[in-house]
């Protein structure tokens, strides 16, 4: 039986490294040093959501209504994300505030997301 890969040790919660790979078939065994992906750094959670974002073609709209939450949520969680990857999450400051009267106006977003993502953009 197989079990899912973990990527911290269980003890101190570093990083693992995966040291041994065999295969299945003809037992043939190599061991080195291998990195991991970082993706195997996520949560089950999040593999999720980029699984929902990757067939919803990153149309936010209908990642909303895939795991039913609001476009602030979806854009919470997308750059939570990108910072577990390592990346930096750019968040606009200067919030298009034309753009989000747009998406209103389009029924991409509600009243309340507008107010809250126009609030976001001012802090």
């Amino acid at each position: 039986m197989a079990y899912p890969l973990i990527s911290n040790c269980p003890v101190c919660s570093k990083q693992l490294t995966i040291t041994k790979l065999q295969c299945t078939h003809c037992h043939t065994t190599v061991e080195n040093e291998f990195e991991l992906s970082k993706f195997a750094a996520l949560a089950q959670e999040q593999l999720h959501f980029i699984e929902i974002f990757l067939k919803c073609r990153g149309n936010i709209k209908e990642v909303e209504k895939e795991l039913g939450i609001s476009y602030p949520t979806v854009r919470g969680k997308l750059d939570e994300i990108i910072s577990s990857l390592g990346y930096n999450a750019v968040k606009k400051t200067d919030i298009d505030k034309k753009k989000i009267v747009s998406m209103l106006e389009k029924g991409e977003i509600t009243a309340e997301e507008a107010i809250q993502l126009i609030k976001e953009g001012e802090s």
